[in-house]
This record gives C-alpha cells, structure tokens and sequence, in this order.
C-alpha cells in the first residue's frame, strides 16, 4: 500500500507539473477555496464540543505562522515565543478588563466596563507586540544558532517571572491573574461561544497566512531565505542582516500577540501559569512537524498536534491515548522527517526520490553503454 500510495503521489504530482502555469494556478486556487469552504462549514458539522477544539487548533495556528517567519522563513531558533502570546494576552487584559489598574473605581461604578474595547484594543497590541519584538531581538541580533536558542528561551522565563512578581502584581494581577476579561464584542452575537470565537480566529489565520504566503514570495522572503542558508554570505552579498532579523522578529511578535489577544477573549481570564515553556515547545513542534516553511504544513501539523489528542480521547483510555499518539508522532518524524507538507526545498533536501530505472522487454537488445568523448578520445591511438 505504501509503495502503491507513493507511486500515485508521484504521477499525480508529475502530471500536475506538466499542466500550463495558468491551469496550475486555477487548480491551486479551487483547492484553496474549498479548502477554505471546508474550513468554515466544520463548526456546523463537528458540534460545540469539537468547535471549542478546532478554536483552540486555530490559536496554534496562528502561533505557529507566527514562528514560522521567525524559525522557517529566516532561520532564527527562537525558543521563547511565548513571551509574545504572553504580551499579547496581557496587554488585552490590562486594555480592557473592568478591574484593571486603567480604570479607577469612579469609572467602573458609571460604566463596568475596560480602559477600551477589543477592537480598540486589537490595533495597539499590534504596535506593542512590534516594540517589544524589536526589543527583544536587538540585542540578538548578533547571536546565531544554540547560542540565539538559548538567550531567546531565557526571554521567555523573564516574562513568565516578571508577570509572577510582586513587584508587577498591582498592575497584571501576579499568581491571580487578571479576571473578567471581555468577549469581542457586539455581545449580542455572543463571540465566546466556541462557533463565534472559532470564526474570528479562523479569519484572521486567514489574514496572517496570506501576510505569510505574500513574504515568503517578495524581497524580503528572499532575504530571509538567504540569511537561512548562511548569514556571513547573505552579509557578503550586501543583505543588511541585522535589519532583517529585526524584521523577523517584529512580525513573528505581532502574530503571536494577536494569538494572545484571542486567547484572552476566549477564555476569558488570564493566568501565568498558561504562559510556560511547553507552549514555546508545542508551537516549535507544530511547524516541524508540517514541515519549516511551509504555511500548510503549519496547519496540518496544529491539527495534528492539537486536534488528534481530543479526537482519541472518545477512541482510547487516556492510559493508552498518549502511547499511540507518541508512536504516530515517532512514525511520522522517521517517515517523513521534512514533515507532513514541506516546502520544495526542504523536500528536495531530506527526501530525495531516487530515480527510475529502465526496464527492458525480454529479448530486446541491450542498450549501448555511452561513452564519454573525452574517453573515447582516449582509446584513439
């Protein structure tokens, strides 16, 4: 089955690359249509239950295409991207949660709401997640490999620890967190019940894969891809490195603290203790496991890495559900260790396809071997 199953990938994909670019491009579109189409029919289908799972896919979706500019556009093992989600879930709270240290007790007796709304609220998250990206990546700028691995995982702990500390415990709550963090609002159309929250999310995964898909294809994707290879040559070649890793940095930020403005508004509070390295680990497991670089391969392997758990929870007793979803994860990195869906570099890299041989009909003549000219000349006297 296997041997059947790759040799019909093969032709399919060899006769997909013999079709004229402008059907190509049809075909990609349609498929991406009704991809999205499936996508948004799921919660009429799945129930409320598995549409609160698909919301919280959505969310590592989004964190994961976050990081996937910062790790599989240009190459930058960052190993703290919770610090991000982390920011932009408390920078919602703080902005509008009726019992933040923003609006004073004459304010919340006339109106109990936040310092702003959600919509309001969403823009400057945007612009606090690109300072603190800018800040957090200056002074990295100059580090490369475990060394940036390393000094990025310790900006994750400094964030975690500083939102625990007392000293900022009169502004973000500490251990208590922040609580009665609004919905986004209108309220009539109750946006944390999961089919609304899973709709919001879905539209802006949909906005940030296209960011995405528009950067991997520009000068700037480019830039990147050059910096991945090898810093000191995309130096050579003239590529300001320090100012695209600033830019890395700044975008992967901003998509991540808008997977914390979501997560707010879903669940509405917000504690330390679901800001911890795991998150980091699980979102760098997604885009692996999809495949570095690759927007499909990011949402495949959030759907994998997310979904699949909750789905064998009604299959498996939980003393066996991690045991075969640990062997799935195990098969998969063995098998396909570019990902589920790599990018055509990466496939060409980690699984090449060796090539055909010929085969001869019984009883025909055996080809001529063919001789090289500058060997044949050597055989001349």
């Amino acid at each position: 089955m296997a041997v059947a199953w790759a040799r019909f990938k093969g032709q399919v994909r060899k006769s997909v690359e013999t079709l004229p670019p402008p059907q190509r491009k049809r075909m990609r579109t349609g498929a991406l249509v009704a991809v999205i189409l499936l996508l948004a029919l799921l919660p009429q289908v799945v129930g409320r239950f598995n549409s609160n799972v698909l919301g919280t896919v959505g969310l590592y979706v989004l964190l994961g295409l976050g990081l996937n500019i910062v790790v599989g556009y240009a190459g930058l093992l960052d190993l703290g991207y919770v610090a991000f989600f982390a920011v932009g879930a408390y920078t919602t709270g703080v902005l509008t949660s009726p019992v933040s240290f923003l609006v004073t007790e004459e304010g919340a007796a006339a109106a109990p709401s936040g310092f702003t709304n959600f919509w309001v609220a969403l823009p400057l998250v945007v612009i606090v997640a690109v300072v603190i990206g800018v800040l957090i990546g200056a002074p990295v700028l100059r580090l490369r490999g475990d060394y940036l691995a390393i000094v990025t995982l310790g900006f994750g702990e400094i964030i975690r620890t500083l939102v625990l500390s007392d000293w900022l415990a009169p502004f973000l709550g500490g251990a208590q967190g922040l609580l009665r963090v609004p919905a986004a609002p209108p309220t009539s159309l109750d946006l944390r019940s999961p089919e609304r929250i899973y709709y919001l999310i879905l539209a802006f995964v949909l906005l940030a894969a296209f960011i995405s898909y528009r950067l991997a294809d520009s000068r700037v994707g480019r830039a990147w891809a050059a910096m991945r290879e090898d810093e000191s040559v995309a130096e050579a070649m003239g590529i300001s490195v320090i100012k695209y890793k600033l830019l890395a940095f700044a975008m992967g930020a901003a998509i991540g603290c808008l997977g914390g403005t979501f997560f707010a508004a879903k669940i509405g509070s917000i504690f330390p203790n679901s800001f911890g390295l795991l998150v980091s680990i699980n979102v760098l497991a997604v885009i692996i496991l999809g495949g570095m670089g690759s927007i499909p391969g990011v949402i495949v392997g959030a759907f994998v890495l997310v979904g699949v758990p909750d789905l064998l929870r009604d299959v498996l007793p939980p003393e066996y559900r991690l045991l075969v979803y640990g062997a799935i994860l195990v098969a998969i990195m063995i098998y396909r260790p570019e990902g589920l869906i790599p990018n055509r570099r990466r496939r060409r890299e980690l699984h090449v396809e060796e090539p055909e041989e010929e085969q001869y009909e019984p009883g025909a003549p055996a080809p001529e071997p063919v001789i090289a000219a500058g060997a044949e000349g050597a055989k001349s006297p």
